[in-house]
């Protein structure tokens, strides 16, 4: 099976403490590990305000990690236990290797296009003179 990249986000509540944000992340990694995946980094971005409310709150605390996984169950299985999670206000997960392969897929049809597409010869055009400004004219340039 294929591996595949995901980015998991998750918001606590502005009131959790900073020992439960660890204990969710401690649990996330414990997943991954019994899921057979691997966590490729984990970041605490702290409390920053949201777009918009999400359960009556203005702010929330973030979570950021990189997942690495052969199995979409492992992900079914974090957004099952983040669902229920009395501090998670909202979690999101991406599937990245997907935007990559794409952005691989473009970048290889425009250096086809490129390669395609003649090269031009430009010669350097003679400079022509600049006329002296007369005595009662002002430049335009400002």
């Amino acid at each position: 099976m294929e591996e595949r990249l995901y980015d998991l986000i998750f918001i606590c509540r502005p009131a959790t403490p900073e020992e439960d944000v660890k204990k969710l992340v401690t649990a996330v990694e414990q997943v991954c590990a019994e899921k057979g995946g691997k966590i490729e980094k984990t970041e605490l971005w702290g409390t920053k305000k949201l777009a918009y409310r999400v359960a009556k709150h203005r702010e929330g605390i973030f979570v950021y990690s990189q997942i690495r996984t052969n199995h979409g169950e492992l992900i079914l299985e974090l957004e099952r236990r983040l669902g229920v999670q009395d501090a998670v206000i909202k979690y999101m997960t991406i599937r990245l290797d997907e935007d990559m392969k794409r952005q691989k897929k473009f970048g290889k049809k425009r250096e086809k296009r490129a390669a395609r597409r003649p090269r031009r010869n430009v010669a350097p055009a003679a400079a022509a003179p600049a006329a002296p400004a007369a005595a009662g004219e002002q430049s335009a340039v400002g």
